[in-house]
């Protein structure tokens, strides 16, 4: 039976609803001697036509969420709602309409293929399934025109099987695929992982292109925070399934407060041999997967740990706007819940210029020169 909000919740409406909010999820999973706790607690909004950027190392839990804002499966707790309507409470015709509103962006592009049909049949089927073609000639247009609008010509693409295709030109298919359903949300997974430099600039385009034209929000998931501070308008930094930080891209780049942010760029390589990078200390640990001790969750490498860090950090807010869960910011006073609802939820698109300021940033602004869509 149809949840009576889902319907006028799925419609636009006038108070502009977050396209995607996620409330304190918490995701577990068994794993032999324990349980992961692969999502803890997170929480985050995107608005409509604002990119959002995840961001953090493997198994930090940013494809759970991911898989969650797709509604692969049901959270252990908290909710997920789409424009207003929780995931868990959509009937038929809610649901299929959200399968056509929120798309996604895969990482491994050849696995999104069946080998035995040639590449088109990935883009005529969505067309079909949803109506979208009056007939054959018409979705063949429409396929024609998202190939070109990524930059790839159909009598050169199409016709193929996905095996005869370099990785960028299925990866674009695939940004194709999402144009042509019109969606409103795009949960963009490491796209451009398996992409060669020449091209990561060329799909990154794509994707900003989607959003500028279409208003479309996007959830940008990555390890990555040189493709990030390019496409994103705010990021949220997860480790372990917990956000550590969190605001809008510059302000995060350019004055990581967390030391899990700093050495994510600290990492990032110069593209000058004189010039030394990964400089700064981390302690070496073996972290158990299934760990429940508590605390702060990056206490065993972090290179300034101290006693008081075998206690569970708050969120803080280290600057206009910008979060942080991390004892050195305990001079500052907590947020509490609905500060931290209201921070985590407000839109960064007005306030995000992407110019790149003096200082930290300059470190991915060198590193990636020329890859700015």
């Amino acid at each position: 039976m149809t949840h009576p909000d889902a319907a006028a919740t799925l419609r636009p409406t006038a108070d502009a609803a977050p396209v995607l909010r996620v409330d304190d999820l918490h995701v577990r999973f068994r794993i032999p001697g324990g349980v992961l706790r692969a999502v803890d607690g997170v929480s985050f909004a995107v608005q409509h036509g604002e990119t959002l950027g995840l961001v953090g190392e493997s198994g930090s839990g940013k494809s759970t969420l991911g898989h969650l804002a797709l509604g692969f499966f049901a959270p252990t707790a908290g909710t997920v709602r789409y424009r207003g309507a929780d995931l868990r409470r959509l009937g038929r015709a809610e649901r299929h309409r959200f399968r056509r509103e929120v798309q996604a962006i895969p990482q491994d592009p050849f696995a999104s293929y069946n080998p035995f049909y040639l590449v088109e049949h990935a883009l005529e089927v969505p067309l079909r399934r949803f109506g979208l073609a009056r007939n054959r000639g018409a979705c063949r247009r429409m396929i024609e025109e998202a190939c070109a609008g990524v930059g790839l010509n159909p009598g050169d693409t199409l016709g193929r099987y996905p095996h005869q295709l370099s990785g960028g030109q299925r990866q674009r298919l695939m940004v194709a695929r999402a144009l042509l359903l019109q969606p409103r949300l795009l949960i963009a997974d490491e796209p451009v992982s398996m992409i060669d430099a020449s091209l990561r600039a060329t799909i990154l385009g794509n994707i900003a292109e989607l959003n500028r034209r279409h208003g479309i929000g996007i959830l940008y998931i990555t390890h990555d925070l040189t493709t990030a501070y390019h496409i994103a308008d705010a990021v949220v930094v997860l480790y372990r399934g917990h956000v550590v930080e969190f605001g809008p891209t510059e302000s995060v780049i350019a004055a990581p407060s967390h030391p899990y942010t700093q050495l994510l760029i600290d990492s990032i390589p110069w593209p000058d041999l004189a010039r030394s990078w990964g400089s700064l200390p981390l302690r070496t640990a073996v972290v158990d997967a299934s760990d429940h001790a508590g605390g702060c969750p990056f206490r065993a490498r972090c290179p300034v740990a101290s006693p008081v860090c075998a206690q569970a950090p708050t969120l803080r807010e280290a600057a206009a706007g910008h979060a942080v869960s991390c004892h050195l910011f305990d001079t500052q006073p907590p947020l509490d819940g609905a500060e931290q609802s209201a921070l985590l939820r407000q839109p960064y698109r007005a306030g995000n210029s992407h110019q790149r300021p003096e200082g930290a940033s300059d470190t991915l602004a060198a590193a990636s020169e020329g890859t700015k869509p």
